[in-house]
């Protein structure tokens, strides 16, 4: 269980759910290790926040379990989007654990935002990878152009915000600036924050956490590190800015491979999401 996710499920603000998915990783795998080291990397936070004044258990926060992964990857998504669709209808909001970057569709499928906001070091805007249009390489296609894959989540998602991102093909950039795609390179991600407030109000955000978004330095827990990323304060100010507007939310891409650096950032970062959006929930 996420450590002071206590809340009955019937009664939730937000509902944790682990989807510990590890098929596509194009480099070091161990995403199906994320979603434990999560939890357990999180057990070391007080229950309580100076800057909110609030506990994280009076946040009526419930852990579900996980949602363990199998081969057939078009089946695995469209289950996990049902199960987290279910957590929408009961005006809760989805905290969904990876697993590899992939499972974000299913998240965004589940709550339909206007517009998706990633903290990410990669632009994932490939129609496919090494012939898998589901690859962790292409989610971030997947949900904003639905029309470039069948079995792609039923949303209309009018825009793509990424913050962090540092690398991508030649074609990625191309499909990026002919499109509703924003990207922000980690240099300009602090002064961008500020301009999140207006972007997004009236509007329906969902949050993705790529943790390969900071700097290898903080979070070398990760499948395809790329250096000169973001800082965990920049990462966390993000995640603060774009709470009050979110429906759903998730952290991925933690493996097993450092010594919980990754994990632990990815906790701290679920927490800021929750103490930053309870107050619109209530």
């Amino acid at each position: 269980m996420y450590p002071g996710a206590t809340a009955d499920r019937t009664e939730a603000n937000f509902v944790v759910v682990g989807a510990p998915l590890d098929a596509s990783t194009t480099f070091a795998p161990g995403t199906r290790f994320g979603p434990r080291r999560i939890r357990h990397f999180s057990e070391t936070f007080d229950d309580y926040d100076h800057r909110t004044d609030r506990r994280f258990t009076d946040c009526s926060v419930h852990d579900a379990g996980d949602v363990h992964a199998w081969d057939a990857v078009d089946e695995y998504l469209e289950f996990l989007e049902g199960t987290l669709r279910d957590v929408h209808w009961d005006d809760a909001v989805p905290l969904l654990l990876g697993g590899e970057h992939t499972v974000s569709a299913a998240g965004a499928g589940a709550v339909d935002p206007d517009v998706f906001v990633c903290l990410d070091a990669h632009l994932d805007l490939r129609s496919e990878y090494d012939g898998n249009p589901l690859s962790h390489a292409c989610v971030t296609r997947r949900i904003l152009d639905p029309d470039d894959y069948d079995d792609a989540p039923d949303i209309d998602v009018q825009e793509a915000i990424i913050l962090g991102a540092r690398t991508g093909s030649e074609e990625e950039w191309q499909w990026a600036s002919e499109n509703d795609v924003t990207v922000v390179p980690p240099d300009e991600a602090a002064e961008f924050v500020p301009q999140l407030e207006d972007r997004l109000e009236g509007r329906e955000a969902y949050l993705s956490v790529d943790i390969d978004g900071a700097d290898p330095a903080y979070a070398p827990g990760t499948g395809t590190m790329e250096p000169f990323g973001l800082e965990p304060r920049t990462m966390r100010d993000v995640v603060r800015a774009v709470a009050p507007y979110a429906t759903g939310f998730d952290a991925v891409e933690v493996n097993d491979r450092d010594d919980g650096q990754a994990a632990s950032l990815a906790g701290k970062l679920l927490r800021e999401f929750v103490f930053s959006r309870v107050d619109a929930l209530e």
